[in-house]
């Protein structure tokens, strides 16, 4: 049994998420900047970690490094070294 929406809700429901955007539109461009920024850290770490250049400074591909990098940048890319030399 499906639920069918009514064609006229459609516009009303595109004007809410219109008005949400606008509301919202800071911290909306703010995550999208993180987002951005992670996901070029995590295309960082997987360029780092195929290198081999630094087999003795391997660091895991993964979304925490990534959130990380995302966050900080280069002082995230100094802690993730520092904590991986500690641990």
């Amino acid at each position: 049994m499906s639920v069918q929406i009514p064609a006229d809700v459609w516009p009303v429901v595109l004007m809410v998420a219109v008005v949400v955007c606008l509301i919202f539109r800071k911290p909306l461009l703010g995550l999208a900047k993180f987002l951005l920024r992670s996901l070029v850290g995590l295309g960082f770490l997987f360029l780092w970690a195929s290198s081999g250049v630094a087999s003795g400074l391997a660091l895991g591909v993964n979304l925490f490094n990534a959130f990380t990098l995302g966050l900080l940048g280069l002082p995230g890319l100094g802690l993730l070294m520092m904590l991986r030399w500690l641990g």
